[in-house]
């Protein structure tokens, strides 16, 4: 006879093994989340250095709003200078600024004073230091970098109008802004405005040298030529062009040469200059360095000296002056004042 073998339970699990059993799914579902979430994190830090973003930082912003200018004093491309181009510079009027090209191509403008006409127009009527540069001396400019010249100073005449017409028409030609002589009165006597970030710069040139018939009047051509009666008319130009700018410089070509100090004419001009509203005034013609000062709300350096010149009778003049003009924010934070050194060759280097 068959027997019966009754059915029984499974023996009762451990509690332990039990709690696991309830809180396994749990474990697996609350690690699953913090996994999620660490991704999630890391995400979220990663996206943003992944946009590439149109507008630019505060420290862009700043950097695009921060200009620089240089500036120099007396450029004669003849006689001397012209003799050395042709015997050691193969005829390449890039020789003169071969020894600091790098330096002045760090800025926006570079600015000097353009001692004689380039030009292979007109006829001497001047003295015998009179200054006419070959046409090719404009290739040097280029080079160098030179965007503003000053052409307010007594030699711009020494080859009849004939020749400061062609000259104007050769540096409009090369892209080369002039100021303080002009086809009439007008642009004699107007500022050149050069707008470099959104930020307005002006220049205006003057001179009370050479003859006054040299002055430009209505509809003739000549040179921004003054004399003391003239303050008027030049605060006047000077309280016009700084509404139209940010940064005014004023250029004048005065004093007596070989001096170490400036005139009464170059004081009383020069602080007439800032009161009107100029932030800078910058002087030549004596062909050495003179002092410097703060006046008020601007800054006057009396004369800059030599920068390509064939004055090599002294060391005195075989040696000027370039200002760096940090221009941030619309205004002149800092100008930084370098020795330069011509050589044999007549070449300006960065003095060390």
């Amino acid at each position: 006879m068959a027997k019966r073998i009754p059915f029984s339970s499974p023996p009762s699990l451990p509690s332990e093994a039990r709690l696991m059993k309830k809180i396994f799914p749990w474990l697996i579902l609350i690690t699953f989340i913090i996994a999620f979430g660490v991704f999630l994190l890391i995400e979220i830090y990663r996206f943003p250095k992944s946009i590439d973003y149109s507008e630019p930082r505060a420290d862009e912003l700043s950097e695009e709003k921060t200009i620089t200018l240089i500036l120099v004093g007396d450029i004669m491309l003849n006689r001397g200078v012209e003799y050395m181009v042709e015997r050691y510079g193969n005829v390449d009027f890039k020789f003169p600024f071969l020894k600091i090209v790098d330096y002045l191509k760090e800025a926006d403008i570079v600015f000097g004073n353009l001692e004689g006409i380039i030009s292979d127009k007109g006829i001497k009527v001047g003295s015998i230091y009179s200054f006419r540069a070959n046409p090719e001396a404009i290739e040097g400019l280029k080079f160098a970098g030179f965007n503003v010249l000053s052409l307010a100073n007594n030699h711009t005449l020494d080859y009849t109008r004939a020749a400061l017409e062609d000259c104007l028409a050769n540096l409009n030609n090369a892209g080369i802004n002039y100021v303080g002589a002009g086809f009439n009165e007008t642009e004699a006597f107007s500022p050149i405005i050069k707008e470099i970030k959104g930020i307005k710069i002006g220049f205006l040139a003057y001179t009370n040298l050479g003859p006054e018939t040299w002055r430009a009047v209505r509809e003739n051509s000549g040179i921004a030529w003054i004399s003391e009666k003239d303050f008027e008319r030049v605060k006047a130009d000077i309280k016009l062009a700084k509404e139209k700018v940010d940064v005014l410089i004023v250029s004048l070509h005065t004093g007596e040469e070989y001096s170490n100090e400036p005139t009464l004419f170059q004081i009383e001009f020069s602080k007439t200059a800032i009161d009107a509203g100029a932030d800078l005034v910058i002087g030549h013609h004596p062909h050495l360095i003179q002092r410097d000062e703060k006046y008020k709300n601007g800054w006057i350096f009396y004369s800059l000296g030599n920068f390509i010149f064939d004055q090599g009778f002294s060391s005195e003049t075989m040696r000027g002056q370039i200002l760096g003009v940090i221009i941030k924010d619309k205004k002149i934070k800092e100008i930084i004042s370098r020795e330069i050194e011509i050589n044999e060759f007549f070449q300006p280097k960065i003095l060390e």
